[in-house]
């Protein structure tokens, strides 16, 4: 493994920017951010709009929409003269989902805690500024909140997003920092300014709370786990309406329930990576602490603590608190 690889493990997404290297090539890291405009299938953009959601230049990305076109990443629609994801991109996605079964093992587990809990649950991964619903479940009369899989929200504004940050190794989540800052400054203050008091929560119960940060009427909590598989931090999220649940309500009825369902997601990330395959119970029963035991099949490890934090080096430290 050379040297860059070597710290793209040991720090991750923002390796560069913590390390002060300028060894990204940004003409890919460009081609990304086009690909990223892209928020569903069926979504059209022409290169006007592309350029003002991505913050490139007109001309920067007529090129790169050129070449991405000629790659089957996607597709010009001349009665339209705007671009949709194209055949190669929609099969590297198919490719990349094929034999996920642990999504559908945590799908179960949101679906669950659902029936239980009148909000949004959800399974998310990072993607620069933001985290996206892997999988996510909803009550049937939750009213308000909308997120689906594949949704996009922000790092600095969600519970979601603010757990993540937080259970970054400083280095790490100063460079985060630095990087919204040249590009989307007023989130990065707002990030900024809860940073710490995150970190605390995090220390202290284990899950970060938003309340009305996203909007007046939403409040959520979530906790982040390490996970192998992506060499990042995964979260699981709840989103309830703050008329019902306000911050008092979310850590005594609402955090219990989160804390179990990470214990139940963190065992099977852990032995997705592993290897190992994970039973899901039978549907329609609230998520206890009995199901800990069923989730894995005999030989599988056992399910403890979210790994929420870990070692510089990508290293877990159980329980440990992130400095």
């Amino acid at each position: 493994m050379g040297r860059r690889s070597e710290r793209l493990c040991r720090q991750g997404t923002f390796a560069g920017d913590a390390a002060g290297d300028g060894d990204v090539i940004q003409v890919v890291s460009r081609a990304f951010d086009v690909l990223r405009c892209f928020e569903g299938h069926e979504t059209r953009l022409g290169n006007l709009e592309i350029s003002s959601r991505c913050g490139l230049p007109r001309s920067t990305v007529s090129r790169l929409t050129h070449t991405l076109t000629r790659m089957g990443q996607l597709v010009y629609l001349p009665r339209d003269q705007k671009y949709r994801i194209g055949p190669s991109a929609v099969a590297m996605s198919t490719s990349m989902m094929r034999g996920l079964q642990l999504r559908n093992l945590i799908r179960t587990r949101l679906q669950d805690v659902a029936e239980q809990i009148p909000g949004t649950i959800g399974f998310l991964v990072p993607d620069r500024f933001h985290l996206v619903y892997l999988e996510f479940a909803r009550a049937a009369h939750a009213i308000g909140l909308h997120s689906v899989t594949g949704s996009r929200i922000s790092v600095a504004r969600t519970a979601a997003g603010n757990a993540y940050a937080a259970a970054l190794d400083p280095d790490i989540a100063q460079a985060l920092l630095a990087e919204m800052g040249r590009e989307i400054p007023d989130q990065a203050a707002i990030l900024r300014d809860r940073l710490d008091a995150n970190r605390a929560m995090l220390l202290e119960r284990g899950y970060v709370t938003a309340c009305g940060l996203w909007s007046p009427h939403i409040n959520g909590i979530a906790t982040p786990m390490w996970s192998p598989q992506y060499q990042t931090y995964v979260v699981a999220n709840i989103g309830l309406l703050s008329a019902m649940y306000d911050e008092q309500r979310m850590h005594d009825e609402v955090a219990p329930v989160l804390s179990q369902l990470a214990r139940v997601i963190d065992a099977l990330v852990q032995n997705a990576d592993s290897g190992l395959v994970a039973v899901p119970p039978s549907n329609n029963k609230k998520l206890s602490s009995e199901d800990l035991t069923h989730d894995l099949e005999a030989g599988a490890r056992r399910a403890g603590p979210p790994r929420s934090l870990r070692a510089a080096d990508g290293r877990r430290r159980q329980g440990q608190a992130p400095a």
